[in-house]
């Protein structure tokens, strides 16, 4: 049995007694005594306007037929609700379901299955259910479109009761139904149950069907499942390609989605909108510019796909390369809000704060309104460089202007926008006054704050908030041991270590990646596994020897305080930021850019060390970390210094 999760479910029959669905509209013509056209002509016209989509003349003729007791056939009034539909003509498409079934006529299933879909097209899901209920013979169409409605409305337990109701009157699902009632699982139980059931009835190798189960499976996360599915398969469709590619490129298996990508196009498949907006969903994940430029020559051809132009956008903010985000951003034609929150929040991230502020002033003006990312990146750009003024007259007025309430994100941004301009005590009344529970990422704004600051009693209390609530986070233990050791607190330095011996959590060693020629090389704090690390820590040697001699010294404060001087020094200088830098300077040519993607902030002395490499070798550096990009060039970072 499929389903057992709701086959206890009942069905009740409609009643005679169920109420009619009717409306009583007034009809846009005179009233019947002044017609006086005989009934064949009026069933000519009638037909005749319906083809020609003449919405306005066919209504008049109908409401001259409905006087006459004239009928047109099912064919003729399927032309005039196609054009209802097409005209999102909803009170015309009512005038038509009531011309329909009047005076008693039952129609033919074919036309009230017509009728049911266009009030599915049209949202009026209730009064769908009400004359499908009145049905007096249900067809597998008329079960399909009702499940199919109601995954649409995410009412996923409908879609399933209504899928036991039709199993129990006999109706077989096709496999139409199938890939609509797939939708509508939101657990791995009842997805095993259904795909069980697809096997039993002989749909398993449908395409449909397949690329419906490789959808829901990978959105439940189960890739292995999805990817046996996909190579069960004898023959594969482009829509099959583009669901095992979306699947794992929205489950960060990055990888995995650009080797299927190939594998495609060795298969002889051109890759459609849907597969690139998959791939740049790839390249954005592992900042992978050479790609992502690639795929941009293909997008060319679909210049004026807006969600595609909307997933270019945001792999090059994504990937640091902010001209060419720019570039694609004003030759777009059409622009909705998620296009100008990409922009301005990838500004921000990139250390562009005045210019995201001035592009937020020109989306108001083109009359956009904003939504609640576009404000979380604008509080982004305020905080990141330390605009507290503008910060706090954008938190204050978004539920004024915007109708907006201010969220978890926007408190956290506001917190972080205070506590680096040193305003703790401010910080902290806000937390107070949140009207949520403050979460782990809010003291961890609160906590970097402390640090920047040297705050040590305000540090020590945010890091044990952050502790109670994620007690499995490294990054803390690890900050607030160096703060003990920092006061020479040495018996707290000691229990912090022992609660993290006890609870078996380590410090997640950095790493960094770099695209040389179209590869992915990644290094490891300390790292001795790359087939050139001989080399890049003898370049890595000669160059830190070069920068000392203008001034750079090594920042210790950035090490787990229990290692002597020079073990300190050696520590900082093989971290993995400065590896992939070093192995950019040897394998890319002058002047073009180093990208670099980090699991991990970039530490104090590797930012620094960035900023004197990129000015004694005239290069440009972009970092991307978790919080942040950092451009760094002549010696300067677009952060400022600020992060």
């Amino acid at each position: 049995m499929i389903l057992k999760a709701v086959s206890k479910l009942k069905w009740t029959k409609p009643s005679s007694q169920a109420r009619q669905f009717s409306l009583t509209i007034t009809p846009p013509v005179a009233s019947c005594n002044t017609i006086t056209r005989n009934s064949s002509s009026l069933l000519d016209d009638f037909t005749r306007f319906c083809y020609q989509r003449d919405l306005p003349r066919a209504m008049k003729a109908m409401h001259a037929m409905q006087c006459h007791g004239v009928r047109a056939d099912s064919v003729t009034y399927a032309e005039l609700i196609k054009c209802c539909l097409a005209r999102h003509a909803v009170e015309e498409a009512k005038l038509v379901h009531n011309h329909v079934l009047s005076g008693g006529f039952e129609p033919e299933t074919f036309l009230v299955n017509i009728l049911l879909n266009m009030h599915v097209k049209f949202s009026l899901l209730e009064e769908a259910q009400v004359l499908f209920d009145q049905m007096p013979e249900r067809n597998v169409v008329s079960w399909t479109t009702m499940i199919s409605a109601y995954c649409d409305a995410k009412m996923n337990d409908k879609a399933l009761e209504l899928l036991i109701f039709m199993l129990r009157e006999g109706v077989r699902p096709n496999m139409f139904t199938y890939s609509a009632v797939l939708r509508a699982c939101d657990s791995l139980i009842i997805l095993r149950q259904l795909h069980c059931g697809i096997i039993k009835v002989g749909f398993e190798s449908d395409v449909f069907v397949r690329s419906a189960l490789i959808d829901i499976y990978a959105k439940l996360g189960e890739l292995r499942n999805a990817e046996c599915v996909f190579n069960e398969m004898p023959t594969r469709d482009l829509v099959v390609w583009n669901s095992i590619i979306g699947g794992f490129a929205q489950n960060s298996d990055v990888d995995e989605a650009l080797n299927l990508y190939k594998r495609m196009k060795r298969a002889g498949f051109a890759a459609d909108q849907s597969t690139l907006t998959s791939v740049l969903r790839a390249c954005t994940g592992l900042a992978l510019l050479e790609l992502g430029t690639q795929v941009h020559v293909h997008v060319l051809k679909y210049d004026h796909d807006l969600i595609l132009n909307n997933a270019l956008l945001d792999m090059y903010c994504k990937c640091g390369s902010l001209e060419d985000a720019m570039s694609v951003f004003s030759r777009m034609i059409q622009k909705d809000v998620i296009s100008w929150s990409t922009m301005i929040s990838g500004l921000a991230q990139n250390g562009y704060s005045q210019e995201a502020l001035k592009l937020f002033e020109s989306m108001k003006v083109s009359r956009i309104k904003p939504n609640y990312i576009t404000i979380v990146g604008v509080l982004f750009a305020c905080s990141h460089a330390g605009f507290v003024e503008d910060g706090w007259n954008h938190f204050k007025s978004m539920k004024k202007f915007y109708g907006i309430d201010p969220g978890r994100e926007h408190y956290s941004c506001m917190i972080d926008l205070l506590g680096r301009a040193g305003k703790l005590q401010e910080a902290v009344k806000l937390i107070h006054e949140m009207p949520y529970e403050p979460d782990a990422v809010t003291w961890r704004a609160l906590l970097g704050a402390c640090k920047v600051h040297r705050n040590t009693d305000l540090a020590i209390c945010a890091a044990k908030k952050i502790l109670n609530l994620d007690p499995q986070d490294p990054g803390t233990y690890i900050l607030l041991s160096n703060i003990y050791a920092n006061s020479q607190k040495w018996d707290e330095v000691a229990e912090v270590r022992k609660t993290m011996r006890a609870r078996g959590i380590t410090k997640e060693p950095g790493c960094s990646w770099i695209e040389v020629n179209k590869q992915i090389h990644a290094f490891n704090v300390a790292d001795s596994s790359h087939p050139q690390i001989d080399k890049i820590n003898k370049h890595l040697k000669h160059l830190i020897q070069k920068l000392v001699g203008v001034g750079y010294a090594p920042d210790t404060n950035y090490v787990l305080q229990d290692l002597e001087g020079e073990q300190k020094e050696d520590s900082i200088q093989y971290h993995s930021e400065k590896l992939a830098i070093v192995f950019g300077l040897m394998s890319l040519t002058q002047g073009k850019t180093i990208r670099i993607r980090k699991n991990l902030r970039i530490c104090g002395d590797c930012h620094t060390f960035a900023k004197l490499t990129a000015k004694m070798e005239n290069q440009t550096i972009v970092i991307r970390d978790p919080i942040r990009y950092h451009h760094f060039q002549d010696g300067n970072c677009s952060c400022g210094d600020y992060w």
